[in-house]
């Protein structure tokens, strides 16, 4: 292996990952991928020590990211609510220490698609919140061994946290030594000036990281300026995964957060292995 591990989103293969698409991790090895990226979009339907077995019978690494709708909002306005999200994540901590992943990362500062127009001391309010709730997952997660990596998304999925600065904010008022950021190239086209910068400006609190194109589809086949990505990478001496994620417009409630309204590629399985094929030749 190189020096990153290349990996797939379990969005790419299935929605919501059950426990019934364990046959997804032969896939993923024949594909030539490293990692799979377990988003626990439903607990129920997933379990760790499924997980655990298949990934040791594959030799197929899990990462695991979280899925935050309205029912998992740490910056709720109700404390109620709030507590129910500081479960939830908790629960994606178990789930990391279980199966052998360093960190759960995602957008788990707010509800994906709360977007609402706050006046100054609304917004700080929302941001206190998020702090509080995850500073108490934190906790939780430095006990286990676990990392959180925050993800900035664009204004059209959140209203809290756009840019990388806005990121290294919200984790320095966290302030925890296991508390960093995982970006994403499809996100950091739309909100930042300049992508390769605003990587190199997290430095050592970049601990994950998701490429897709402009239009989400496959690394490679749009206009993301790769090679400034790649140098920005490499400055900070980044060695952790490359993580392939799209979605199926066929999940109805996934298409509707993420405004994807048509195919971006072929097919799934046309996404990944492409995909994969261009990350090789960039990063041998």
């Amino acid at each position: 292996m190189g020096k990153y591990q290349f990996g797939i989103s379990s969005f790419v293969l299935a929605s919501p990952f059950s426990d019934e698409d364990a046959e997804q991790f032969e896939r993923v090895k024949a594909m030539g991928f490293d990692l799979l990226e377990v988003c626990i979009e439903d607990p129920t339907r997933v379990t760790p020590d499924a997980l655990l077995d298949v990934s040791e019978r594959t030799g197929i690494a899990i990462s695991i990211c979280g899925a935050f709708g309205p029912e998992r909002d740490v910056s709720h306005d109700d404390a109620e609510m709030r507590a129910r999200g500081i479960e939830y994540v908790k629960l994606c901590v178990d789930y990391a220490q279980l199966v052998g992943s360093p960190r759960v990362s995602g957008p788990m500062y707010s509800a994906t698609g709360k977007t609402r127009l706050l006046e100054p001391e609304g917004r700080a309010q929302q941001r206190t919140w998020a702090a509080e709730s995850l500073r108490e997952v934190a906790d939780y997660a430095g006990e286990r061994g676990v990392s959180l990596a925050i993800e900035p998304l664009n204004r059209f999925e959140t209203d809290l946290v756009n840019t990388v600065e806005q990121g290294l904010e919200l984790v320095e008022t966290i302030n925890r030594h296991n508390v960093g950021l995982m970006l994403d190239t499809f996100h950091m086209n739309i909100e930042e000036k300049d992508p390769g910068a605003a990587i190199r400006s997290a430095g050592e609190k970049l601990f994950n990281f998701q490429v897709s194109e402009n239009d989400r589809g496959t690394p490679g086949s749009g206009s993301i300026a790769w090679q400034d990505i790649w140098g920005a990478l490499e400055a900070n001496g980044y060695q952790g995964p490359i993580v392939i994620e799209s979605f199926l417009p066929t999940v109805k409630e996934i298409a509707r957060a993420v405004s994807l309204w048509r195919p971006v590629a072929p097919s799934m399985d046309a996404l990944a292995t492409d995909g994969l094929a261009f990350l090789r030749r960039e990063l041998p």
